[in-house]
């Protein structure tokens, strides 16, 4: 599912128009990427949460020349699914939207 499948079977859940739920999800993106930016964390109950987590400095390989390389530690972005998401997952009780 794309971005703009996910607009269309939110809209149909909610009885909004594609644009007022792509305004809506745009801010609800921002919101969750501004808020784990500054080390903070979102959960969402059920769904999952999102959060910062360090990423240790290690030793690579460079694919072209075999040469081992040096990468840097770092902060990346993680999700941690909650129980009922992983639940409905598990059960296979999530279905496809339907494709118009």
């Amino acid at each position: 599912m794309n971005k703009s499948e996910l607009l269309a079977a939110i809209a149909e859940k909610t009885n909004q128009s594609k644009a007022a739920t792509g305004e809506f999800l745009d801010a609800a993106v921002a919101v969750i990427e501004q808020t784990v930016a500054s080390g903070d964390t979102v959960a969402l109950v059920g769904f999952g949460t999102f959060k910062a987590a360090p990423r240790a400095a290690r030793e690579g390989k460079n694919p072209k020349t075999g040469e081992k390389i040096k990468i840097a530690a770092t902060i990346v972005p993680r999700f941690t699914a909650g129980a009922g998401f992983k639940a409905q997952v598990a059960a296979g009780k999530v279905k496809k939207a339907a494709k118009k």
